[in-house]
């Protein structure tokens, strides 16, 4: 079912007011800035094929010890590829944290009690 005009405003003014008054929750939520390290993706990723072809080497002949081996360099290639570098999390520890322009008691209260707020003057107004 689709919204009525009247949600759809509502709804798009409060993303505006959540961009606007909540930039640490948008920074936090909103995409990262960073690039991914395709070099260790592609180890990671060649660790992890490399990997299978060790535990299916070692299922296929029977070798308890080469499967498990196979099995780790696989694990260990996924790893690689998934975690970010150590200068990417430096970079995003560092990054500088913004604070939105309020006072102290706006701050200090919950997301849910502003727009509850907003809208009470909102109905008040219309009234």
């Amino acid at each position: 079912m689709p919204l009525s005009e009247q949600e759809q405003r509502l709804l798009e003014e409060m993303e505006r007011g959540l961009y606007h008054n909540d930039a640490d929750f948008v920074a936090t939520v909103g995409g990262s800035s960073l690039r991914p390290n395709y070099r260790s993706i592609s180890i990671g990723v060649l660790a992890a094929v490399a990997g299978i072809g060790g535990l299916i080497a070692g299922v296929a002949i029977q070798q308890l010890w080469l499967g498990v081996l196979g099995f780790m360099i696989m694990f260990g290639g996924v790893l690689i590829a998934t975690t970010p570098s150590k200068s990417a999390r430096r970079m995003s520890a560092s990054a500088p944290r913004s604070r939105p322009n309020q006072q102290q008691s706006s701050s200090q209260r919950g997301f849910m009690d502003r727009m509850n707020e907003r809208w009470d003057r909102r109905q008040d107004g219309q009234q």
